[in-house]
C-alpha cells in the first residue's frame, strides 16, 4: 500500500489549478456546443425538478467547492484535476488519508481515501476503532461517473466544511473516486449517446477492451484485481457499486437494487430489504428525489410490457458481494436526469447509507456472520423468472407512443416527458434454475496455476500439495459431454458450457496442485467457480479448453485390422457394433466414426480427454 505524502495548500496553487481547470474546457468549448445541442434535440424531453438536494451545493466563493461544482455540475473533471483537487482536500484534513490500491495498464493509480475520526491509513486501524465502514466506488464505468463528484462533496462536506462531521462518529468512509482510471481518460463528449450530461464522459471499458463490472470472478484486470484485495483486506461492512443506466424513461431518478434474501446470502438480503431500503427511500424522498427498485423494461423497450429484475450472477459486483457475503447495492441513476440532478441524489444517497451504518451496523454485521457461517448442502448455480403469474406495481413511468420507423423498419419507442403512473407486472428472476451439491473440498491439479493464483486472489483458502512425491486421492471427476464454444468471444474469453457425466478416478496430484476446501466463510463463491455447471465457473470462462482437445490419434492401417479381432474375440461387442450400424445412419456412412468407435473402446484412448480436470472430494 502506497501512501500519499501531500503537499500544503497555497493560494497560488489554488490558482493554478482553476487555470488548469479552465484551459481545457474552453478549447473544447465548439465540441461541448455541439454534441450539447445535438442532444438537447434528440433526447426525450426532461422532466422540470428542484429539490432540498440544491442545497449541498457549495456556494461559488466557499474555497473548497469541487471542480464539478465550480462548473455547476454541467461537467467533471479529469483523473489529473480530480486527484490535484483530493491531494489538497487531504493535507488539510486530519481526518481524511489517500492510498493506492494499485496501478491500471496505463499506469494510472487508483486512489481510495480513508475517512476516519482518527485519521488512521491501515486496515488494522481502522478495524480497531469498532465503527462499521462504507466502501463505496465510482467509475467501474467511467462514462458513468456520477458517484466522484458527489463523493468528492460529501468528503469535503465531513471535514473541512463542517457540514456533517458527525458522520464520522458513527461509521468509517472507505472510497474509490474512479476505478476504470484509464476509460475516464478516454474522454469525449460522444461517448454515452442514452445520457444527458456530463458534458465530458469517460469510456464504458477499460485500456484492453474488457467490462471491469464481469470481470469478478475471472479476475483479468488490475482494477478488479484492486478492489477484491481491498475487500479482502479492509474491513468494509456494505460495499456501493454506483452506476448510471441506460434504457427507459421513468420518473425514477436513483434506483438501486441488490440480490434478494432468496439468493447465496439470505439473512444480508433480508436485511436490504427490510431495513436498508425503507431508510434509504426515506432519506432521497426528504431531499426531493424519487427513488425507485433497479429495473429494467421486460420487453427492452417501454414499460408496458413490465418492469424485470434480474438476480446478477457472480460475474457483477452485485452477485459477486451475495456470493461471498457481503452487503453490496447497485445504485444506477437514471441517465435521462440531468447531471446535477443525478449527481445530488448520489451525494443523498451517501450521506444516508452513512447514517444507517451508524445505527444499523450491528444488526448488519449480525445478518453477515450468519451468512457466512451457514453451510448449505445445496446452493443455486444461477436463478430464473418462476412460471407464475408476476405482481402487478404501481409504475411511476413517463408517457409513451410507439411509430413505425422507416429507417429501422420496425416501431420505435418515443417518450413524450409527461408523468403517468401505470400499474404493471414486475418480473424477477428468484427461482433457482440449477442446485449445486456442497462437497468437502475440490482438488486442482499443479498444471492449472492461474486458476490456483484466482482463487487466492478472491480470498479464498487452498491448501497446496507440498510433497515431492505428490498426493493421490479417489475422486469424483466429471467427463464432459457435447461440449459447446461460443461463437463470438465475450470479455477476452472464448465462453464453453457442457453437459457432466461424473465418473471415479484415482489420481496423484502433483506438488503445487491445490485442495479448496468449502468449509469456509468463502465456500459457495469456491463451488460458484469450481462447478462446471455454473455460469460464471472458471470452465465456462474457459480456463480449461485444453482438456477438451485431443492430441494422439490412430491410423486406419493400425486401427482397421485391431477392430476385427476385437469383433472375433467379443461377441457382445460384435452386437453393438451391428446395432450402432443399423440405428445410426450417420454412423455407418462415416468410414472414420466407425473405426473411432473401437478406438475409443482400447487402453491407446486417452482416458483423460473431456475430463474436467478439478477433482470433487465427496
Amino acid at each position: 500500500m502506497h501512501m500519499l505524502q501531500s503537499a500544503g495548500q497555497s493560494p497560488k496553487r489554488r490558482a493554478a489549478f482553476f487555470v488548469r481547470l479552465l484551459l481545457p474546457l474552453l478549447a473544447l468549448w465548439p465540441c461541448f456546443a455541439r454534441a450539447s445541442s445535438q442532444l438537447k434535440q434528440i433526447l426525450p424531453p426532461a422532466l422540470p425538478w428542484h429539490g432540498k438536494s440544491e442545497e449541498l451545493i457549495a456556494s461559488e466563493d466557499d474555497p473548497w467547492i469541487t471542480p464539478a461544482e465550480e462548473m455547476h455540475l454541467r461537467d467533471s473533471p479529469d483523473y489529473d484535476l480530480t486527484h490535484d483537487w483530493l491531494v489538497q482536500l487531504v493535507d488539510a484534513a486530519p481526518q481524511l488519508k489517500l492510498v493506492s490500491l494499485g496501478k491500471s495498464y496505463e499506469q494510472r493509480d487508483i486512489w481510495m481515501v480513508i475517512a476516519s475520526k482518527e485519521g488512521v491509513c491501515t486496515p488494522e486501524a481502522l478495524e480497531a476503532n469498532g465503527r462499521p465502514t462504507l466502501l463505496a466506488q465510482a467509475g467501474i464505468h467511467s462514462g458513468e461517473i456520477d458517484g466522484k463528484d458527489a463523493g468528492l462533496m460529501l468528503l469535503r462536506d465531513m471535514t473541512v466544511d463542517a457540514r456533517c462531521p458527525e458522520l464520522l462518529d458513527g461509521a468509517n468512509f472507505l472510497f474509490i473516486p474512479i476505478l476504470s482510471v484509464d476509460a475516464h481518460e478516454r474522454r469525449s463528449t460522444t461517448n454515452r449517446i442514452n445520457q444527458r450530461g456530463p458534458r465530458t464522459q469517460g469510456w464504458r471499458s477499460n485500456a484492453r477492451n474488457l467490462n471491469l463490472n464481469r470481470d469478478y470472478t475471472k479476475l483479468d484486470t488490475p482494477e478488479t484485481r484492486a478492489v477484491v484485495k481491498a475487500l479482502n483486506r479492509w474491513p468494509v461492512d456494505l460495499y456501493l457499486d454506483i452506476h448510471v443506466t441506460d434504457g427507459a424513461d421513468y420518473q425514477y431518478d436513483i434506483t438501486y437494487g441488490f440480490n434478494g434474501s432468496f439468493a447465496w446470502s439470505p439473512s444480508i438480503g433480508g436485511w436490504l430489504e427490510s431495513t436498508f431500503r425503507p431508510a434509504l427511500d426515506h432519506e432521497l424522498k426528504a431531499m426531493g428525489h424519487v427513488p425507485g427498485d433497479l429495473i429494467f423494461a421486460a420487453n427492452g423497450k417501454d414499460m408496458r410490457g413490465g418492469v424485470y429484475s434480474f438476480t446478477a450472477g457472480p460475474r457483477f459486483s452485485t452477485g459477486y458481494g451475495d456470493a461471498r457475503h457481503l452487503p453490496t447495492v447497485l445504485v444506477e441513476n437514471h441517465s435521462l436526469k440531468d447531471y446535477r440532478r443525478r449527481v445530488l441524489g448520489t451525494r443523498v444517497f451517501l450521506e444516508g447509507t452513512l447514517r444507517l451504518l451508524a445505527k444499523e451496523g450491528e444488526s448488519l454485521r449480525d445478518s453477515t456472520a450468519r451468512d457466512r457461517i451457514r453451510r448449505r448442502k445445496e446452493i443455486p448455480s444461477e436463478f430464473e423468472v418462476p412460471e407464475t403469474k408476476p405482481e402487478l406495481v404501481d409504475f411511476l413511468g413517463v408517457k409513451s407512443r410507439r411509430v413505425f420507423s422507416e429507417i429501422s423498419g420496425d416501431s420505435v419507442v418515443q417518450w413524450l416527458g409527461e408523468p403517468e403512473t401505470i400499474r404493471i407486472p414486475r418480473i424477477v428472476a428468484n427461482q433457482p434454475a440449477g442446485m449445486l451439491t456442497r462437497p468437502k473440498a475440490y482438488w486442482i491439479p499443479a498444471a492449472w496455476p492461474e486458476v490456483i493464483e484466482r482463487l487466492k486472489l478472491h480470498g479464498i483458502k487452498v491448501e497446496k500439495v507440498g510433497e515431492p512425491e505428490g498426493q493421490s486421492a479417489q475422486l469424483e471427476f466429471y467427463r464432459l459431454q457435447d461440449p459447446k464454444l461460443a461463437k463470438e468471444p465475450y470479455e477476452g474469453h472464448a465462453r464453453v458450457s457442457a453437459e457432466i457425466e461424473p465418473v471415479q478416478r484415482s489420481v496423484n496430484f502433483a506438488m503445487g496442485s491445490a485442495r479448496v476446501p468449502t468449509d469456509q466463510p468463502l465456500g459457495d463463491l469456491a463451488m460458484l467457480l469450481l462447478e462446471p455447471q455454473s455460469p460464471d465457473s472458471f470452465f465456462q470462462w474457459g480456463f480449461f479448453l485444453s482438456s477438451l482437445q485431443r492430441t494422439e490419434y490412430f491410423e486406419s492401417y493400425v486401427m482397421e485390422p485391431m477392430a476385427r479381432a476385437m469383433l472375433a474375440e467379443n461377441d457382445s461387442l460384435r452386437v453393438q457394433f451391428e446395432q450402432k450400424l443399423k440405428n445410426d445412419e450417420d454412423f455407418a456412412k462415416d468410414p472414420n466414426a466407425r473405426l473411432e468407435w473401437f478406438y475409443e473402446k482400447t487402453p491407446y484412448f486417452d482416458k483423460r480427454y473431456r475430463i474436467y480436470p478439478v477433482g470433487i472430494e465427496r
